[in-house]
C-alpha cells in the first residue's frame, strides 16, 4: 500500500486546504491522475497520483487543513478488487461491526458483492455521481463495454426505489450557522473565510504593521498616451495579434522610473538593503476569490507587445485559476489599476517585502491649464505612489511619481529611456 502525501509546494508554503477530491474511496486511478486539488494561500495544486492502483481510506477531506508531507489517503496494490483488503485493520473492523448492526442487510450485501468489481466511468460520470452521491458500483452502464456515462447516473436517480446514500465527503464550506442572539428579523450568514481571503488579509495587515508606509499623489495628462493609442492601435494590433493598452506604457515608465530611483526596486534584509537590478513588475489581477499578484519577468528587456501578451495570458491564467507558483514569485514592483472599476484615488497597500506600489486610477476628462492662461479639458489620470518611508525618502518618492508623470506625457521619451 502507497501513501498519498502533501508534496513540496513552494519554500514559503508549508500548509493547504483540500478544495475537493476529484476521486472518491474505491476507484481506480493510475500514476500520474489528479486525485484532488489543494487551495494553498497563493494558487490551487493539483495532487497527482505517484503509482496505480485503488484509492483507499480518504484521511483529510474537501475543507480540511493539510500540511506538506502529511499522509491523507492510500493506494492499494492493484484495482479496486484489493481496495477492501488493503484498508488497514481499524477502518475494516469498524466497517464489519456497522455490517452487524445494520437492519438493511439486503443493500450492504449488494454493496459487498460490488465492492470487488472494477468500475469504468467517464469522468463526467464521476463527477456527477459524487455530486448526487450515488455509488458507481450501483449504476447499471448502457455501453455494450460497461462504461458507465453521466446519462447512466441520472437514470439510476431517476429509477432506483431505494433512497440515494449520503456523499461521502465534507463539504468545502460549513453551512450558514445564526449567531446565538439571532433576531428572525434579521437574518445572518455565517461562512468560512475562504484560505486565500484569510492569506490576503493576513499580508495586508502585516504591511501595514511592518512597513513605515506612506502615499504621495500626482495627476497625469494622458492626452498624448491617448493619441498614440488611436494613432497605432490598428496597425498594432495586425502586426502582433495583441491589443495595445494603458499598461504597456505605464509598465515601462516604471521601470524607467525605477533605473532612476533605485531604493524603490529594492527590499529590506535586516539591517540590509537588498537592491535588485532585475525588473520584475507584478501586475494585480482581480479574481473571483481574491487578489492575486502575477509578475511580467524581465519588463525591461520587453517590448510594448510583449507586455501586452504577458499581462493578457497572466490575467487569462488567473481567471481560469491555472497561475503556477513561479507566476506569482519574485517581484521587484507592483502597478495595481484601480481605474478599472471606477476609483478616482486609492492608496494602494504595499506587497511585502517591496516596497513600492503604483496605484493608476479612473481617467476623467478635467479642465487643465495650458500654456499659463488656456482652459482645455483633458483626460486626466490621478496616480498614487505608497512608498516604505524605511529606506525610501519623500523626495525620492516625488520625484519617481513625477518621472513616471514626464514620462506618460511625453510616451516618445519612453523609447529613448529603454
Amino acid at each position: 500500500m502507497h501513501e498519498v502525501k502533501v508534496p513540496e509546494l513552494a519554500e514559503s508554503i508549508t500548509e493547504g486546504t483540500i478544495a475537493d477530491w476529484l476521486v472518491s474511496e474505491g476507484d481506480s486511478v493510475e500514476e500520474g491522475d489528479v486525485l484532488l486539488e489543494l487551495e494553498t494561500d497563493k494558487v490551487n495544486v493539483e495532487i497527482h497520483a505517484e503509482n496505480s492502483g485503488t484509492l483507499q481510506n480518504i484521511q483529510k477531506q474537501a475543507g480540511d487543513n493539510v500540511e506538506v508531507g502529511e499522509v491523507i489517503a492510500y493506494i492499494g496494490e492493484g484495482k479496486a478488487e484489493g481496495a477492501k483488503e488493503a484498508q488497514p485493520a481499524k477502518e475494516e473492523a469498524s466497517q464489519k461491526e456497522a455490517a452487524t448492526e445494520t437492519s438493511a442487510p439486503s443493500e450492504q450485501a449488494e454493496t459487498e458483492d460490488k465492492s470487488g468489481e472494477e468500475v469504468t466511468a467517464s469522468p463526467a460520470a464521476r463527477k456527477l455521481a459524487r455530486e448526487k452521491g450515488i455509488d458507481l458500483r450501483r449504476v447499471r452502464p448502457s455501453d455494450p463495454l460497461g462504461r458507465i456515462t453521466a446519462d447512466d447516473v441520472n437514470a439510476h436517480q431517476e429509477t432506483s426505489a431505494a433512497k440515494p446514500e449520503a456523499p461521502r465527503q465534507k463539504p468545502a464550506a460549513q453551512p450558514a450557522q445564526p449567531q446565538e442572539s439571532d433576531d428572525p428579523t434579521k437574518p445572518v450568514e455565517r461562512v468560512r473565510m475562504p484560505r486565500r481571503r484569510q492569506t490576503i488579509a493576513k499580508n495586508l495587515v502585516q504591511a501595514q504593521h511592518n512597513a513605515a508606509m506612506l502615499t504621495t499623489f500626482n495627476e497625469v495628462d494622458l492626452s498624448a498616451v491617448i493619441e498614440v493609442r488611436k494613432r497605432r492601435k490598428e496597425a498594432f494590433k495586425e502586426e502582433h495579434d495583441v491589443n495595445l493598452g494603458f499598461m504597456s506604457f505605464f509598465t515601462k515608465a516604471a521601470v524607467a522610473a525605477l533605473k532612476a530611483f533605485p531604493a524603490l526596486n529594492a527590499e529590506i534584509d535586516g539591517t540590509d538593503i537588498i537592491y535588485k537590478k532585475f525588473y520584475d513588475i507584478g501586475i494585480a489581477v482581480s479574481t473571483d476569490e481574491g487578489l492575486v499578484v502575477p509578475v511580467v519577468r524581465n519588463a525591461d528587456r520587453r517590448s510594448f507587445a510583449e507586455i501586452e501578451r504577458d499581462i493578457a495570458d497572466l490575467a487569462k491564467k488567473a481567471r481560469d485559476k491555472k497561475l503556477s507558483l513561479s507566476d506569482l514569485q519574485g517581484g521587484t514592483f507592483t502597478i495595481t489599476n484601480g481605474g478599472v472599476f471606477g476609483s478616482l484615488l486609492s492608496t494602494p497597500i504595499l506587497n511585502a517585502p517591496q516596497v513600492g506600489i503604483l496605484g493608476m486610477h479612473t481617467i476623467q476628462k478635467r479642465p487643465v491649464t495650458v500654456d499659463g492662461d488656456k482652459l482645455e479639458h483633458r483626460p486626466m489620470m490621478y496616480l498614487a505612489l505608497s512608498y516604505d518611508h524605511r529606506i525610501v525618502d519623500g523626495k525620492e518618492a516625488v520625484s519617481f511619481l513625477v518621472t513616471i508623470k514626464k514620462l506618460l506625457e511625453d510616451p516618445e521619451l519612453l523609447l529613448l529611456e529603454g
